[in-house]
């Protein structure tokens, strides 16, 4: 058998914080299935949603630089300089995919991000309330684009 060691540094720590986050998450998803009540935030609030959501990792700057972030093998985007990124377009159609789907593509990040398009459909058993959340997330994230 192994001689097992306790891991230490900010690494482990960090890795700790994000496991936390995810079985937040999953614990919302379980409460859900079990006929709980789930706190939810309002679909047409984008900002809302965000720091409730994305804000643990992104930051609520978006800046990328959130209390999870640390923990991360790869930082989180700065969801700020997505337009900029893009040409000076933002891109709409990505963005809600990744929300959707989540991150598929090395060049673009790994997996560690959650996908947010099952936990919004298990929120309401109508799909709509799924495309109008990642709708209004986007928005938000739209409106924090620099110039």
């Amino acid at each position: 058998m192994r001689n097992l060691e306790i891991p230490r540094g900010r690494s482990y720590i960090g890795k700790l914080i994000l496991i936390g986050l995810f079985l937040c998450v999953g614990n919302m998803a379980f409460a859900q299935d079990k006929q709980e009540q789930i706190e939810q935030k309002s679909p047409l609030s984008g900002a809302h949603m965000f720091k409730a959501y994305c804000a643990a990792c992104h930051g609520k700057d978006a800046k990328g630089h959130g209390p999870a972030a640390a923990a991360l093998k790869q930082a989180p985007a700065d969801l700020t300089t997505l337009a900029k990124r893009h040409g000076g377009k933002f891109p709409d159609l990505y963005v809600a995919d990744v929300l959707r789907n989540g991150v598929k593509t090395p060049a673009h990040g790994d997996a560690e991000m959650p996908v947010w398009g099952p936990l919004f459909r298990s929120m309401d058993p109508d799909a709509l309330f799924m495309h109008i959340r990642i709708s209004s997330v986007m928005s938000y994230i739209k409106s924090l684009q620099v110039k």
